[in-house]
């Protein structure tokens, strides 16, 4: 992923170094990059992932491409972070996850930056859909999906499952 700009974003490749980094405490992470690390960030259903997502992205370096941290541009601060689930997988389908720590909540971030990504993930080459899943309890993140466009084409009874095709096709 190449730096990507939105108004008020800036989003970059969150890469096994500075995962690695962070793992040993913000200030690690702080000797690699010149912004400013929110407390809560990163939360902890998303630390809890970063072993496995060193291993896979030392045996498959390309799905690194496909993981980001979200950078507020004002406040040269990490408030989030963001990927693709490792890339498109073999039909063209990308899924994406995201979180925004909680004083940066309802003002429009994820949306901005979920836009965002999914332009950029369906510009690349064999990409055609994008997905995703939420709790169906999970209000804020249902308005953020509403928003970029996405379609809700399967319920269960504590999920949601939501769809994003090129062209607007569903």
């Amino acid at each position: 992923m190449q730096e990507i700009m939105t108004e008020r974003l800036k989003i970059i490749t969150f890469t096994v170094e500075m995962m690695e980094a962070l793992l040993k405490g913000h200030d690690e992470l702080r000797k690699l990059i010149p912004y400013c690390i929110a407390p809560e960030w990163p939360l902890e259903e998303y630390k809890q992932l970063f072993l496995y997502k060193i291993n896979r992205f030392h045996n498959f370096p390309h799905e690194n491409e496909w993981e980001g941290i979200i950078i507020h541009k004002s406040d040269n601060c990490i408030i989030g972070d963001m990927g693709f689930k490792g890339g498109p997988n073999e039909k063209g389908i990308i899924d994406i996850g995201y979180s925004i720590v909680p004083r940066y909540r309802g003002k429009g971030y994820a949306t901005e930056m979920g836009k965002a990504m999914v332009e950029w993930g369906l510009s690349q080459p064999g990409v055609n859909k994008a997905i995703a899943t939420c709790n169906s309890d999970n209000f804020a993140s249902i308005r953020v999906l509403e928003k970029i466009g996405f379609h809700i084409t399967k319920k269960s009874a504590d999920k949601l499952y939501w769809t994003y095709e090129k062209n607007g096709r569903r």
